[in-house]
């Protein structure tokens, strides 16, 4: 699903050299390929096309205004966590009625946003939750809709900062107290119970605990059937993972005829939230070579690129693939590949083979998730540029960061 290729000996990022990119733009960079998104949105749709869904991508997963602008024109829906992530789709030109609003904590200000722009649901986490949306509803004279968020209790077998199935997560409630929830909901006049939702957690690489997910969300649908509390939609959630080195992942036609076959004669709306399965592998982090360094027998590779632009390897312990963008014959050593930041825990990658020289070109692969939206001017870095590149053409989807940038909204005490 990558477009990113050798061609003539040389990386490229669908039609464009990388090494033009950081002659052109610098580094670090993000550089995501817009085909590479729209093959994979494409394919989701493609795989469900024979039942009523919708695509709602994960906004957390990465959200640049140039990428959900592309998203919205295919039509897609979105998940968001946050007002400030709704406050994109809208800039971006996402349909409010496509959005599903996620999270454990939403503000009554995040909840009167979602409520006047008129959101498509709200899937709620809580029973006070509901007490929060209805009270907000009924002080707008507006209608609220909502599905409730059931924690199946169901292992992703991933890992554990991203599992949110299990009942020790802080995400959803048990069944038992979502039978209360919608029972209660139903009596509210500005509540209108629109689905259910569950989402078991991220990367996940195994179909069955994603099936296994919704056989006990179907048994809790057919209860709420027998109450008069009728669902239209299913929200299966979305952690569909990514190969990042030698992972088997998903294939998305299978995952369909699974989840498929599973829903059997129900036949509620699907909506999907996928983020990560989307733009992962769309995007590099293109980083330069400051200065290979040895202590005894351990070699570094330090780069421009550091664990405040890309900090999955130090808060997961995560591998991303990690290669010189110039193809060489040239001898391999072991480099842990470090960045300048003033922590261990600064490392894109560890013991990689590569052939490197200072002033090198590198390319950090599956970047375009969790990757410049978990950035941060830790050190007082500014962070990197992000660039969407499509054929031939270069767009520049958000500037590097200036220091005056960093600074714009401190000030010194007497300095007013």
């Amino acid at each position: 699903m990558s477009e990113f290729e050798f061609l003539d000996g040389q990386l490229h990022a669908e039609g464009v050299p990388l090494s033009k990119i950081a002659e052109e733009y610098g580094t670090p960079t993000f550089v995501y390929s817009k085909a590479s998104i729209v093959t994979a949105y494409e394919n989701f749709q493609a795989a469900f096309s024979g039942h009523d869904h919708q695509i709602c991508y994960a906004v957390k997963a990465n959200s640049n205004l140039g990428i959900l602008s592309l998203l919205a024109s295919m039509g897609s829906g979105f998940d968001i966590v946050s007002g400030g992530e709704l406050q994109r789709v809208l800039k971006a030109g996402g349909e409010a009625a496509k959005v599903v609003f996620s999270g454990v904590g939403k503000q009554a200000w995040e909840i009167e946003l979602a409520i006047e722009k008129g959101i498509g649901c709200f899937n709620l986490e809580s029973d006070s939750e509901l007490n929060l949306v209805n009270e907000i509803a009924a002080r707008l004279n507006k209608i609220a809709a909502i599905s409730v968020r059931v924690n199946p209790d169901v292992d992703a077998k991933t890992h554990p900062y991203t599992a949110t199935g299990l009942k020790e997560n802080k995400f959803g409630v048990s069944a038992r107290e979502a039978v209360a929830i919608y029972r209660r909901a139903a009596k509210l006049s500005n509540i209108e119970i629109q689905g259910i939702d569950y989402h078991i957690g991220s990367q996940i690489t195994d179909i069955s605990p994603l099936v296994d997910s919704l056989a006990h969300i179907l048994e809790l649908v057919d209860e709420l059937e027998t109450m008069n509390i009728s669902l239209s939609h299913i929200d299966v959630g979305g952690g569909i993972g990514i190969t990042y080195k030698d992972e088997q992942s998903i294939n998305i036609d299978e995952y369909a005829s699974a989840i498929l076959q599973t829903l059997g004669d129900h036949g509620q709306k699907l909506l999907f939230e996928p983020g990560r399965y989307i733009v992962g592998n769309a995007g590099i982090l293109l980083s330069r070579v400051v200065t290979i360094k040895q202590n005894d027998n351990k070699k570094f590779a330090v780069v421009d690129a550091a664990m405040n632009d890309l900090i999955r390897p130090a808060l997961y312990q995560s591998w991303q693939r990690i290669e010189n963008i110039e193809q060489s014959s040239g001898p391999r050593d072991s480099y842990d590949v470090v960045g300048p930041i003033c922590e261990s825990a600064d490392f894109l990658g560890k013991n990689r083979e590569l052939p490197l020289c200072k002033g090198d070109l590198v390319a950090v692969y599956s970047s375009g998730a969790y990757g410049f939206v978990m950035s941060s001017n830790y050190n007082s870095r500014n962070r990197a540029a992000e660039l969407l590149v499509s054929g031939t053409d270069i767009h520049c989807i958000r500037q590097r960061e200036s220091f005056a940038d960093q600074i714009r909204l401190e000030s010194i005490p007497g300095d007013d």
